[in-house]
């Protein structure tokens, strides 16, 4: 209660709930969003999924129909007509196609799904326990040094000093009188998501890429809003890996792909090794063992039967390459299996990171908490 004149005495007074109108087009938006993400943003199999809620859950009605919604995704430019000029990355046939609006919406989507409604805390940045030149107020004060920016120059304080040094009669501000206010440094994290895109991503009938490109799109947005001056990379794995960009997210698909953690790893450290931030770090999000690797001629050896040691041994080198590196690598194994879980043990200590043998349902909420816990690192 902030009421300071709330007298309990009085007793509450209780209303019944009145539940926030939503425009039509909104009500029906959130569900377009999600499908859209499902179906890796295929506008027409959306459209047709959405018309097949509406067979059975009434989504729609005379006063609003399919066709309104379509009209208003328009008018409101999340979609538009393919232009051939321009080509399409998307897939929706030559019809109409996501606009940068929308797929900047899926991300914002995905950001509250995951991690709820966040506040923009300005320009947030990682804090670490040394001071320095930054932009946050530390509150101690210091006298001033040379190379200080005058604009953190204390002017209450340096006139006060000012006063007792030189008197009221012949008030005078000098460099000694002049008092900083100390700032606290932060630090900038540069981070690579690695997504398992192979096969298994999609079998036994369970969907785990949906999943991680909501992650993913959701990661992304969190450092956009509150570190924006921070970077992230995402990249994909199968056979080989490749870096893509984040407005092709809501596209990710997984294809006929073995699982290549070796390409992944060294294309992650081919980008960190180029980043000026000190604080450096990995995310791995994958389902499976790795099975594949490429040799030096170029072919590709693959052995999807347990763990291959030739394949194992690859990995493990790469992750001790990487502490030297001093770059940590937290793995998110979204498996159970015995043996695997041994595989990420023995990855995890020659790499001194962490792992996490996790199910889909809690994947965003963890990498978030790592993600914050990560940035108060010591440069």
């Amino acid at each position: 209660m902030t009421d300071k004149n709330f007298n309990p005495q009085k007793g509450f007074v209780f209303s019944k709930h009145v539940p926030e109108e939503l425009s039509h087009f909104d009500r029906v938006f959130d569900v377009f969003k999600d499908l859209l993400t499902h179906t890796s943003g295929d506008l027409e199999e959306a459209f047709e999924w959405l018309d097949m809620l509406d067979k059975e859950y009434d989504i729609f009605s005379d006063e609003y129909t399919l066709q309104d919604f379509e009209d208003d995704l328009k008018k409101r430019g999340y979609i538009k007509e393919e232009d051939p000029e321009e080509g399409n990355t998307g897939s929706g046939k030559g019809k109409n196609i996501l606009t940068p609006k929308l797929e900047a919406a899926l991300r914002e989507y995905a950001l509250d799904q995951i991690f709820g409604k966040l506040k923009k805390n300005g320009a947030g940045n990682h804090r670490t326990s040394k001071t320095g030149i930054g932009d946050e107020c530390d509150g101690e004060n210091r006298s001033f040094q040379y190379g200080d920016d005058l604009a953190a120059v204390n002017m209450t304080e340096s006139l006060k000093n000012a006063q007792i040094n030189n008197g009221i009669s012949d008030l005078r501000l000098t460099e000694d009188d002049l008092i900083v206010e100390e700032t606290k440094h932060k630090a900038q994290m540069s981070t690579v998501l690695m997504i398992d895109i192979s096969h298994s991503m999609i079998l036994y009938g369970e969907d785990r890429i949906t999943p991680a490109k909501k992650v993913a799109m959701a990661l992304v947005e969190l450092i956009k809003r509150k570190y924006p001056k921070d970077s992230i990379d995402i990249i994909v794995f199968g056979n080989e890996a490749w870096p893509i960009k984040i407005k092709d997210l809501p596209y990710l698909k997984v294809g006929p792909y073995h699982t290549n953690t070796v390409a992944g790893l060294e294309l992650a450290m081919d980008i960190l090794r180029r980043k000026r931030n000190t604080n450096k770090q990995i995310f791995m999000i994958t389902d499976g063992k790795p099975s594949c690797i490429q040799l030096p001629s170029g072919e590709f050896y693959m052995n999807s039967f347990g763990l291959d040691e030739k394949i194992v041994n690859q990995c493990l080198n790469r992750a001790a390459q990487a502490r030297k590196l001093k770059i940590p690598i937290t793995t998110f194994m979204i498996a159970q299996d015995p043996y695997l879980r041994q595989f990420v043990e023995e990855f995890t200590a020659q790499n001194k990171g962490k792992a996490f043998l996790t199910g889909l349902s809690g994947l965003g909420q963890m990498i978030f908490e790592d993600y914050e816990k990560n940035r108060i690192r010591r440069i």
